[in-house]
């Protein structure tokens, strides 16, 4: 990288202080702090879009389409449920935006009771802290990588300005900055697919063994795991739990001024995702071509720790081998831009579960108490992130892999957990989590028991399950109390719904220890 690289890169760091110093000028109370005051439509549905479509899309998607045995356009699948996803909660997220939370997880309790807010609160916070930390330590790697500097700055740099950023201007900051990002993002794949498409197009017929985008597969032999069926119906519920019920992404949701600008937000990303990934795919096949015609090209990439080419790492080699200087710096500019779109957005919706869901108010507080309050729980998590990132490749290899597993263990049952919440209200916080705890009992079950089924259909065989069980258990308890009132004290105590809490949570302790010792 080149002088002028390094000046464009340090003034758009600059730029995106003063940008947050500005937003965050007016902000006085933490809800101002957490939902932004009154985000437009339009720029809520593009932060989630860009947080979506992060670093790890940009440089895992041409390297699975382009370089990867067994890949090509069968990354497409991944999007199939995207718009249905979007439709079901069309559905069923109004009633949750009606709640006026901040927290996604104060609608629980509301409508089931304290212990499902908590459980619910809890399992966001553990998986979304740890995934973080470990998307913190991928993204510097990378960035290490292409700027030449070491591990240390190169977490600095992402870090300080990420975090310093987000603890300043909140989630007007976060948001606004998404759309600048996704601006700059967009644009580097746009320039670079017109630079690529001569190549493209003169080796498309050697590339066509590729352009296979279906697979006709339930994931039900073991042969694979992303086939249509389980993309659609398992990536159906997995897509409606990650957009609907993860604080992260459904903290945006929550600050549409009203419905009709959250119905506008999920038709956005219903139908605005698929292109941008599209984009990618076609990134990752050109990228291909580009290769075919300079055999050098893959020899000259960076190793990986085994010694082979990092072929992750094949768009912003192609840039900085490719693009003039300048240039070179807005392009990288852009994959420093999708990292920090996904940090700040989980650093701040992390703040937001901490604060909200387990450092109540009190009566003693005041508005600006809670304000500071949430800046110092942002800098915390913060702080969590870049220490766990120092730890990450220590961690057995094993447990990175299955992170996204276990997230699809408990993503099923939470949503299950919310459309009890949407559809039987009042239903007894016991009975609830009961029915999350046996949702999550049937994965594991299905895990490590039935390894040929595809881990996408346990999104769908948790939330069905804890649907099931809460009503099957909801309708028992029903029975018992009009069947008179010594019935009324089957009804568990609330020390017995912290019981059930605490068992989950070292449930999923215990799972994870497990899997790292494999």
């Amino acid at each position: 990288m080149t002088t002028l690289d390094w000046l464009v890169i340090a003034g758009y760091l600059v730029a995106m202080m003063a940008l947050a110093i500005w937003l965050g000028r007016d902000q006085r109370t933490e809800r101002d702090y957490y939902l932004g005051g009154d985000l437009p439509a339009p720029a809520l549905a593009t932060s989630i879009l860009a947080t979506q479509c992060s670093t790890n899309s940009l440089l895992g998607a041409p390297a699975f389409v382009g370089f990867a045995a067994g890949g090509g356009l069968l990354w497409l699948q991944y999007e199939l449920a995207v718009p249905l996803a979007m439709l079901g909660l069309a559905f069923l997220f109004p009633a949750v935006h009606r709640s006026g939370v901040i927290s996604i997880y104060a609608f629980l309790e509301q409508r089931l009771g304290r212990a499902a807010r908590l459980t619910a609160s809890a399992s966001f916070l553990f998986f979304r802290g740890i995934a973080t930390g470990v998307t913190v330590y991928g993204v510097a790697s990378v960035l290490s990588l292409i700027t030449g500097v070491a591990y240390v700055p190169a977490v600095a740099l992402l870090m300080g300005v990420t975090v310093c950023y987000d603890v300043i201007g909140g989630m007007r900051a976060v948001v606004i900055s998404d759309v600048v990002q996704m601006l700059l993002l967009i644009a580097a794949v746009v320039v670079s697919l017109i630079w690529l498409a001569p190549d493209l197009w003169q080796y498309a017929d050697t590339l066509s063994h590729r352009s296979q985008a279906l697979v006709n597969d339930w994931g039900l032999s073991g042969e694979t795991n992303y086939g249509f069926w389980p993309m659609l119906f398992g990536g159906l519920f997995l897509y409606m739990a990650y957009y609907g019920c993860d604080q992260s992404q459904a903290q945006r949701l929550l600050a549409a001024k009203h419905e009709i600008d959250l119905n506008r937000i999920l038709v956005f990303n219903g139908l605005m995702r698929f292109p941008l990934v599209l984009a990618y795919c076609l990134l990752g096949l050109s990228l291909a071509a580009y290769a075919l015609d300079r055999p050098e090209f893959i020899r000259e990439l960076p190793l990986t720790s085994s010694g082979e080419p990092n072929l992750n790492m094949v768009f912003p080699a192609f840039v900085l081998r490719e693009f003039a200087p300048g240039l070179a710096g807005l392009a990288i500019v852009g994959l420093f831009a999708a990292a920090m779109s996904s940090i700040d957005s989980a650093l701040n919706s992390l703040s937001a579960s901490t604060l909200e869901d387990f450092l109540p108010a009190t009566s003693a507080g005041t508005e600006r108490q809670r304000f500071m309050q949430s800046k110092v729980v942002t800098l915390c998590w913060g702080v969590f992130a870049i220490g766990f990132s120092f730890g990450v490749e220590h961690i057995a290899s094993t447990l990175l892999e299955s992170i996204n597993k276990v997230s699809s263990v408990v993503n099923g049952p939470l949503l299950g957990l919310f459309v009890v919440a949407v559809l039987l209200p009042g239903t007894a916080s016991a009975i609830a989590v009961s029915g999350f705890a046996v949702g999550i009992a049937l994965n594991l079950v299905l895990w490590q028991f039935v390894p040929d089924v595809s881990w996408l259909w346990w999104n769908l065989s948790g939330c069905l399950t804890t649907l099931g069980v809460a009503m099957l258990l909801a309708g028992w308890r029903l029975s018992l109390e009009l069947g008179g009132s010594a019935a009324r004290s089957i009804v568990v105590p609330t020390t017995s719904r912290r019981t059930l809490l605490a068992g989950f949570l070292t449930m999923l302790s215990i799972l994870m220890a497990i899997q790292a010792l494999r």
